[in-house]
């Protein structure tokens, strides 16, 4: 397929969704191959992850009247400020990670990416790296639950190595907002990290890219997946059940990365050497936590909140990935139209690492 090949009238099969709302709201269903305009790319997509972020987005969990965690939050009620950055475009594709194939380019485009196996940067930064604006695949347009997708050409990034196509899939937004957390926090050799919920996609993706740079990995998760976490590379581990102040220590953590939040948000303040940094992307156990100012501002502790990626990560993966710094985590993988089947057994948190979704035909 080239760009002169593409015409309005070509099909393909994609997951819409329809509102916020329950698995219903997935309509996999035929609809109009997007044709790439000038400065884009159209991908066949080879492989497209699973996220907190989709299921977030069809439950409305950002909207401003969500106030429990991710695996809590009603599936029923419209809530149009639930997006990102506005009101979610629904009806739309969602999918934020995606490992394709360049099928066609837009006018003028570069042909000679035609047929480069590519990972897409989900985070665009629309205005440039020196504004925090953002839109992001898969949640403010469309993303890669689908046969094909258009993206900007300066978002497509080529790959080489050996991997699978679900195996990159694992990648991107995972990945990305792994490594763009540890970019802000200056994670560097010699540091102790504490890393809570480190069986999921971020989370194990957090220990392996915490290792790489030559810091102590601490993590907390389930009793169940202790030894899972522990050959990601987690020097080591606690349970959700033990007291991270007690078995670490006060002042003993240079950087919290913390993605879980709710109930046990204090304790990652406590545990924090002074001048310290918790870093977070995320609060799939609950967005309101209770803050004891005493704790950040008595030990010169830096908050920082992390959605833009910065311009070195996606980069940085690219490379680790072509050297062989990191590995993949592919829990499984469902055919696209299973995607109701996916994100329930990604709901019941007894994979580690990703669950990746594959287009047919």
């Amino acid at each position: 397929m080239s760009g002169k090949e593409i015409t309005p009238e070509q099909q393909m099969m994609a997951v819409v969704t329809t509102g916020t709302g329950g698995y219903d709201k997935l309509e996999y269903k035929s609809v109009l191959v997007p044709v790439p305009g000038p400065g884009e790319v159209l991908l066949k997509v080879l492989a497209a992850g699973v996220n907190n972020t989709e299921i977030n987005t069809r439950l409305g969990w950002y909207s401003a009247s969500v106030t429990q965690g991710t695996d809590t939050t009603s599936k029923s009620g419209d809530r149009p400020d639930g997006g990102w950055n506005k009101a979610t475009p629904f009806p739309f594709i969602q999918g934020t990670d995606c490992c394709g194939q360049v099928v066609a380019v837009g006018p003028n485009g570069e042909q000679a990416r035609i047929g480069q196996r590519v990972l897409v940067r989900p985070c665009m930064r629309t205005h440039g790296f020196d504004r925090m604006d953002c839109i992001w695949m898969g949640s403010d347009i469309d993303g890669a639950f689908a046969q094909f997708v258009k993206v900007p050409e300066q978002e497509v990034f080529s790959v080489n190595c050996d991997w699978s196509a679900a195996e990159l899939a694992t990648i991107p937004c995972a990945y990305g907002t792994a490594e763009n957390m540890i970019h802000r926090a200056g994670v560097k050799k010699g540091m102790r990290v504490l890393v809570p919920g480190a069986s999921g996609g971020v989370g194990s993706a957090l220990l392996q890219l915490v290792k790489r740079r030559g810091a102590e990995a601490i993590a907390i998760t389930s009793m169940d997946k202790r030894d899972a976490v522990a050959q990601i590379g987690a020097d080591i581990v606690l349970t959700r059940e033990d007291d991270p102040v007690s078995f670490v220590g006060k002042e003993s953590v240079d950087v919290v990365i913390d993605n879980v939040a709710g109930e046990g948000f204090g304790k990652m303040l406590q545990v924090l050497v002074r001048g310290g940094r918790y870093v977070s992307s995320g609060a799939i156990a609950g967005p309101l936590v209770e803050l004891d100012m005493r704790d950040m501002y008595l030990k010169d502790i830096t908050l920082i909140g992390c959605t833009a990626w910065d311009e070195p990560v996606f980069p940085n993966l690219i490379s680790y990935i072509d050297s062989g710094q990191i590995r993949p985590l592919l829990s499984a993988t469902y055919p696209l139209d299973r995607i109701a089947d996916a994100q329930r057994d990604f709901q019941e948190k007894k994979h580690t690492g990703k669950i990746v979704l594959i287009p047919t035909g």
